[in-house]
C-alpha cells in the first residue's frame, strides 16, 4: 500500500505546474511564438522546466505506488510523460518546439482534468 498523502502532494504540485504553464503561455498561438523573441525563448525554457518537474513527479508517483496506481488512468500516456522529461533533461538542445506546443495545447488540458480526478479519487 502507498501513502495517499504523499501522492496527493505530488498531484497538487503537478496541477500547480500545469496551471503555471497555462498562465504563462496564453499568448503562444504557434510554435514560432516561442522562437521569435527572447521573451518567447525564456517562456519555452520555463515551460520545459515545468515539464521536467511534471515528468519527475510522475516517476516518483509510479515508484512510490509500485507501478500500480498510474495504470488505473489509462487515458494518459504516463510512459510518454516520463520520456519527455528525460528528453528535455538530457537532450535539451534537441527539443522539438512543435512537440512542446502540442503538449501545451493538446495534452496538458487532459492531464489536468485527470490529475483533478485522481485527487478526488484519493480523497474519497
Amino acid at each position: 500500500m502507498f501513502n495517499p498523502t504523499r501522492i496527493l502532494s505530488l498531484l497538487d504540485r503537478i496541477e500547480d505546474a500545469i496551471i503555471l504553464i497555462n498562465e504563462n503561455t496564453s499568448y503562444i498561438k504557434s510554435p514560432d511564438n516561442f522562437l521569435c523573441s527572447s521573451d518567447g525563448m525564456f517562456t519555452l525554457s520555463g515551460v520545459c522546466m515545468q515539464l521536467v518537474f511534471i515528468g519527475e513527479s510522475v516517476k516518483v508517483i509510479d515508484t512510490k505506488t509500485d507501478h500500480s496506481y498510474l495504470p488505473r488512468y489509462t487515458n494518459i500516456p504516463w510512459v510518454g510523460i516520463m520520456g519527455l522529461r528525460d528528453i528535455i533533461a538530457h537532450e535539451y538542445h534537441h527539443i522539438d518546439v512543435e512537440e512542446i506546443f502540442k503538449v501545451i495545447k493538446n495534452d496538458l488540458p487532459i492531464l489536468l482534468e485527470t490529475v483533478k480526478q485522481m485527487k478526488k479519487d484519493l480523497s474519497a
